[in-house]
């Protein structure tokens, strides 16, 4: 693995571990008041947010996707929702089977990141912030 993937992967999994700790603390906050899949969404919006945000700036730095900011912000978001809806899926199937008190909530909010992680990974490197071939 070439030094620049290398690094692209380790502030992906930063990255992943930062939105993780927001998608834990947003769900068990809002979490008696939005009930726990409308916690989800709200918890997962934001998480999603932040790793935008730092894989934008750290992790694909040099790797820009094309349009304005915004319309790139969209993107990633649109993507996300592929992993998203893994995430949700493994999350909704853990929380409706099993209990549902904020430590057993954290275990299947990490049951479904890592699940999502490799289509989130491959979503961005193969459609928003794609390596340009060097000549």
């Amino acid at each position: 693995m070439g030094l620049k993937i290398q690094r692209s992967v380790l502030w992906f999994l930063v990255a992943g571990s930062v939105a993780f700790v927001v998608d834990v603390v947003v769900l068990t906050l809002l979490r008696d008041a939005l009930g726990v899949y409308a916690a989800r969404a709200v918890s997962f919006w934001l998480a999603a947010t932040t790793t935008w945000l730092i894989n934008r700036n750290i992790s694909f730095a040099g790797r820009s996707a094309t349009g304005s900011l915004l319309a790139e912000y969209l993107r990633y978001l649109g993507l996300m929702l592929g992993g998203g809806a893994v995430n949700l899926a493994v999350y909704s199937l853990l929380a409706w089977t099993f209990p549902q008190d904020p430590l057993w909530l954290l275990l299947y909010v990490a049951a479904g990141t890592l699940v999502a992680m490799t289509v989130n990974y491959l979503s961005m490197t193969r459609l928003l912030y794609r390596q340009r071939a060097e000549n």
